[in-house]
C-alpha cells in the first residue's frame, strides 16, 4: 500500500540542545502510534552540524494527519518540547529549537 500523505517537520536545534532533543524523542510518549490512519514515523539525525533533524510521519489520508494535529494526544505528545520553549522565553534566552513543517503527497514508490 502506498502511503498517500507524508508530513515532515524540519527541526533545527541549537548545538547545546541537540542531546536534549534526542533525549525527548527517545523517551517519547508514543501518542501518535495509536492514532487512526497513522502508518509509521522516522526521526532522522543530520550528519552535518547545523542541519535540521527530520521528523517524517506517514499517514493513510490527509484527514488522519489533520485529526492528529487537532487531537489532545498531539498536545500531550509535544508538551515537553513546548515547555522547553516556554522556559527559554521566560529566562530571556533564544528558543533552543525551531520548526519548519511541510506536507507532501506520495506520487511514486
Amino acid at each position: 500500500m502506498i502511503n498517500h500523505y507524508v508530513a515532515i517537520n524540519y527541526i533545527t536545534c541549537n548545538d547545546d540542545f541537540r542531546d536534549r532533543f534526542e533525549q525527548l524523542f527517545a523517551s517519547r510518549a508514543h501518542a501518535i502510534d495509536t492514532m487512526p490512519g497513522f502508518v509509521n514515523m522516522h526521526v532522522l539525525r543530520p550528519e552535518k552540524a547545523g542541519d535540521a533533524y527530520l521528523i517524517v510521519s506517514y499517514w493513510e489520508t490527509e484527514q488522519a494527519f489533520r485529526d492528529w494535529m487537532k487531537s489532545p494526544a498531539f498536545t500531550a505528545g509535544h508538551q515537553r518540547g513546548f515547555d522547553e520553549l516556554a522556559k527559554a522565553k521566560a529566562e530571556g534566552r533564544p528558543a533552543p529549537m525551531s520548526s519548519d513543517f511541510k506536507i507532501y503527497r506520495v506520487i511514486s514508490e
